[in-house]
């Protein structure tokens, strides 16, 4: 399947919103509604995949066999979360080699020390900046495609403040980044602050309840952002929505009356594939 190149997306000066993603249920109904790109989220990944915390808890085979599984079952360029790299900077050569390898076509690298954590929790720490501009330096040698894009993130505004993040967001597309993204400013003010001082395609993180304000894709657009993702657009609703289902068949032995939106078994086949499985019967299977 040829896919349109994020690269080109961005080039021709559209804004992207993408919605987080985390199996092939997320991935194939937001594939659908017609976003320029989507992202996989390490926190919905960790969560879904092996009901664990976003904390340096799932390895890079982990996930760039999620991402692989994402990539071939869509029709949209794929931004990934790669955490730290996986270690060193041998290990983020073979994690730009191994998600490129994948299909996807965003890469996001954090300067955080290992183990990370979720971005919007407390007590992160990160590593030097220059050893943060090595590692970005390594991961665009690292790429067989120019189309390929390295997202360098900084985590420094919660424990460093506000223009040590800055600082680092201009170091990094210094050393080759191709988007950068501050994660967590704490205000309107701050988002503004960073697409004003930091010269680079920039990505917003925006999670509904976190430390950050959930500003306008034309608010963004306008202090110079020029992608936006919501990695908890997809799980935050789908647990509310299983939680209370899944209550309602507990008190009423049934899901009849349930409240929930729900898919019928015709939509879900569909989704699924079934339909393609049926036309491959219909030709090849023996009567």
């Amino acid at each position: 399947m040829t896919k349109t190149r994020l690269k080109t997306v961005l080039q021709s000066g559209t804004f992207i919103v993408a919605p987080g993603v985390f199996d092939m249920f997320s991935a194939r109904v937001a594939d659908r509604v017609g976003f320029h790109a989507l992202y996989m989220t390490g926190y919905g990944v960790s969560g879904s995949y092996l009901g664990v915390a976003d904390a340096g808890l799932v390895t890079y085979r982990d996930m760039v066999e999620r991402a692989r599984t994402i990539a071939e079952g869509t029709s949209v360029p794929l931004i990934a979360d790669a955490d730290t790299g996986f270690g060193g900077l041998i290990n983020v050569r073979q994690t730009v080699r191994g998600y490129e390898a994948a299909g996807v076509q965003a890469i996001q690298i954090e300067d955080q020390e290992m183990p990370k954590k979720c971005g919007h929790t407390p007590n992160r720490r990160v590593i030097a900046a220059a050893d943060m501009c090595r590692k970005i330096e390594v991961a665009v040698d690292a790429r067989a495609n120019a189309d390929t894009l390295i997202i360098a993130r900084t985590d420094a505004r919660t424990g460093l403040g506000l223009d040590e993040a800055i600082r680092r967001g201009q170091e990094y597309a210094k050393a080759g980044a191709d988007i950068v993204f501050v994660e967590a400013p704490e205000s309107e003010d701050e988002f503004k602050r960073v697409g004003d001082a930091v010269d680079c395609w920039l990505l917003a993180n925006m999670v509904p309840t976190g430390k950050s304000p959930v500003v306008s894709a034309a608010n963004l657009t306008a202090y110079g952002f020029n992608i936006a993702i919501y990695p908890s657009a997809g799980m935050s609703v789908v647990c509310a929505a299983l939680e209370s289902s899944y209550g309602h068949l507990k008190k009423n032995g049934s899901t009849d009356g349930s409240p929930v939106p729900a898919y019928t078994m015709a939509q879900l086949h569909e989704l699924t594939g079934f339909p393609d499985v049926w036309e491959f019967e219909k030709r090849f299977a023996e009567t």
